[in-house]
């Protein structure tokens, strides 16, 4: 049987996939999937192209609850990593126990629900063992929205903003490039170079391009947002990975794929 640990070649890293069983969802979920996510088919189309590990991301229907994702991470713990969805007021040993099962950040999922995020703006306690973990705070916006987020959270936390931070145009003065591009300034900050059909017509590659020069390959991520969903026609694996290299260029490959991911990730110190 195929395992993630049979092709450890180069570290790639997927550090943005989902796993979910068809027809669960918590009550208030706008999406509700019709079919399975199952963690062995993402490790069957990573391993066609060279991926080895890779960060599950709790998907936002399945709310707090985060046993599928931890499921995932007790099977393969030396080659993923999770991302979870907690309350503001998540207490600290709970946090810690996550830490050790894998997880390495949080979530907010704002896309389609309010952008107000006060609960979050108090939530001292949390970013304090944030801070101590060493953990990271990602983030999915509508278009456009990003810097009324960011406005309302600590400046000070290690950021990920999902799916190129979803600008209205692909231009360095647009309002959400630059809110990252001066968070980078003093804070750690990552972009993924994901979800390339959420970008409400920007082209992709031109945002890419954008976010090269504007952070440096260093603060680049890839995800596949595998299995895409609403866009599940668009989830070919290959075809999603090989856009990478067109966005950034093969000399940048493994900074987006490994040595970044692995930092994160992993606690892998530069140049290691």
């Amino acid at each position: 049987m195929y395992t993630m640990n049979s092709i450890r070649s180069k570290n790639w890293v997927d550090t943005h996939f989902h796993v979910f069983n068809a027809g669960e969802a918590v009550a208030v979920a706008r999406y509700v999937p019709q079919y399975t996510a199952a963690l062995q088919d993402w490790m069957a189309l990573a391993q066609g192209v060279g991926v080895t590990r890779g960060v599950c991301v709790q998907p936002s229907f399945l709310g707090v609850d985060n046993h599928l994702m931890l499921q995932a991470l007790k099977a393969h713990p030396e080659v993923l990593r999770g991302v979870a969805v907690l309350a503001a007021d998540t207490p600290a040993d709970e946090l810690n126990a996550l830490h050790t099962a894998g997880v390495r950040g949080i979530r907010l999922n704002l896309a389609g629900v309010s952008h107000d995020v006060a609960a979050w703006t108090r939530a001292d306690r949390l970013w304090r063992t944030l801070h101590e973990l060493g953990w990271h705070l990602e983030v999915h916006t509508d278009q456009g929205a990003l810097p009324e987020v960011l406005r309302q959270l600590p400046s000070d936390i290690p950021l990920v903003v999902d799916h190129m931070a979803k600008p209205i145009a692909a231009r360095a003065m647009d309002a959400s490039i630059a809110a990252v591009v001066r968070r980078a300034q003093h804070t750690a900050t990552y972009v993924k170079l994901s979800g390339a059909y959420r970008l409400g017509g920007v082209d992709a590659a031109s945002l890419a391009h954008l976010w090269l020069h504007e952070l440096g390959p260093a603060a680049l991520l890839w995800g596949s947002d595998w299995p895409c969903t609403n866009h599940e026609h668009l989830a070919t694996y290959d075809v999603l990975f090989a856009a990478l290299s067109a966005w950034v260029g093969p000399q940048h490959l493994d900074d987006v794929l490994s040595h970044n991911p692995q930092r994160l990730y992993w606690d892998v110190p530069v140049g290691a």
